[in-house]
C-alpha cells in the first residue's frame, strides 16, 4: 500500500438523513415487537418513546444507535470474556467514521426551552449545521426528512420542535424525535455505542487531521442500566473510559500514528482513576469543569496503513468497571 494516495472529498459524502430514513421507518413499523411507543404530535412530527412509558430494549437501542450514525455504522450485540462478570458487549464499525460519528452521532446540538434541555444527536444535526464542527468538516446535508435522537425522559415542547423544523428546513410532518432515557435499556445501548465516536471526537480535539482517518471500529462492555440518573450516566461513561477499545486505520507516517495512539486513551487525563459519577459530583455536576481529554476509550490501536505498523496504548480497568457497574462479591 505504500505510495498510495487517498483523496478525502467531502463533496462525495452521502446524505446521512436519506440513509437513516429507511431505518427510522423500519423502527416505526416494528414498534410493537420492539416495545416502542410511536406518537404523532399535533404539529405533525413523530415521537418514538424508547424507554419513558414504553420499555424498549436492547435491540431497539442497537437500531437507534445505527440511526444515530446516519445509516453509516454497524452496531452489534454479542458476548465476550474480556470482563469476567459483564459478558454483554457492544461493537461498532463504520467505513466512514468521521461522517458517521462526528457528522451525525455526536451529541452536539443544544436544544432548550424554559425548563427543558437536551442534546440532539443523529443525522438531523447535519441539516441544521448549527455547530462550528460542520464548518470544519465542510459538510451540509440536504434531505426532505430528518431524525434526532434525544437522551431525555421528556417529550420536547412545541417551541423546540418548531426550532428544529426551522433550522433543518424540514416540515414538522417529516421530523422524527427518538427519546432514549439514560435509565432505559435502549438508552444504555445507544450511549455506549458512542465508543467509536468518543475516539473520533478526541482525535479531533488533538488536532490530528480527520482526513487521514480512513476506517474504524470499537467495542465496550454493556453496563446494567440504573433507575438513578447519576448512576446510570456514570456507568455508560465508565463502560467506555475503563472498558472501551477503539481501532483506527489512518494514513500518514508511523511517528504520527504512534503519537496519536499514545495521546488517545482516557488514562492520559488527570481526571482518570475514579468512577465517572464521582468525578461528576466532585465538580458540582458541571461537565465543563471535567478535563475534556478524559472522554475517550480505555485502550486504542492505531494502524498506519502506509507501513502496516500498529501502535497500542492504554489498558482496561476491570476493577473500576466492577465498582461502577455495581458488582458485589
Amino acid at each position: 500500500m505504500s505510495g498510495n494516495t487517498y483523496h478525502y472529498k467531502v463533496s462525495n459524502w452521502p446524505s446521512v438523513n436519506q440513509l437513516a430514513e429507511p431505518l427510522v421507518r423500519s423502527l416505526v413499523n416494528e414498534a410493537a415487537s420492539l416495545r416502542l411507543g410511536v406518537e404523532r404530535l399535533a404539529g405533525g412530527c413523530t415521537v418514538i418513546d424508547a424507554g419513558i412509558h414504553h420499555p424498549g430494549g436492547l435491540e431497539a437501542g442497537r437500531r437507534i444507535a445505527e440511526i444515530c450514525m446516519g445509516g453509516l455504522g454497524n452496531v452489534s450485540l454479542h458476548t465476550a470474556n474480556t470482563f469476567e462478570y459483564w459478558p454483554a458487549t457492544i461493537s461498532v464499525h463504520s467505513a466512514n467514521p468521521v461522517l458517521a460519528c462526528l457528522g451525525s452521532q455526536y451529541a452536539g446540538w443544544c436544544l432548550s426551552h424554559e425548563n427543558y434541555f437536551s442534546l440532539g444527536s443523529g443525522p438531523g444535526r447535519a441539516l441544521a449545521g448549527r455547530e462550528t464542527l460542520f464548518d470544519e468538516l465542510g459538510y451540509r446535508d440536504k434531505a426532505q426528512s430528518a431524525c434526532l435522537v434525544l437522551e431525555t425522559d421528556q417529550v420536547p415542547p412545541a417551541e423546540v420542535i418548531e426550532k428544529v423544523a426551522h433550522d433543518t428546513g424540514v416540515a414538522p410532518a417529516n421530523l422524527t424525535f427518538i427519546l432514549t432515557p439514560t435509565r432505559s435499556l435502549a438508552g444504555t445501548v445507544q450511549i455506549v455505542s458512542r465508543v467509536l465516536e468518543v475516539a473520533l471526537h478526541k482525535v479531533h480535539a488533538l488536532q490530528f487531521p480527520l482526513e487521514r482517518v480512513l476506517d474504524g471500529m470499537a467495542s465496550a462492555p454493556l453496563p446494567p442500566p440504573s433507575p438513578d440518573f447519576l448512576t446510570g450516566m456514570g456507568r455508560t461513561n465508565d463502560a467506555i473510559l475503563f472498558g472501551g477499545h477503539a481501532h483506527l486505520y489512518v494514513m500518514g507516517d508511523d511517528t504520527a500514528a504512534m503519537e496519536l495512539a499514545q495521546s488517545l486513551p482516557s488514562s492520559t487525563s488527570p481526571d482518570y482513576g475514579r468512577p465517572f459519577s464521582e468525578v461528576f459530583a466532585s465538580v458540582n455536576k458541571d461537565f465543563y469543569k471535567i478535563d475534556p481529554m478524559l472522554f475517550s476509550p480505555a485502550a486504542v490501536t492505531v494502524t498506519a496503513l502506509e507501513s502496516g505498523s500498529s501502535f497500542h496504548a492504554g489498558k482496561f480497568n476491570p476493577a473500576l468497571i466492577n465498582q461502577s457497574f455495581g458488582y458485589q462479591p
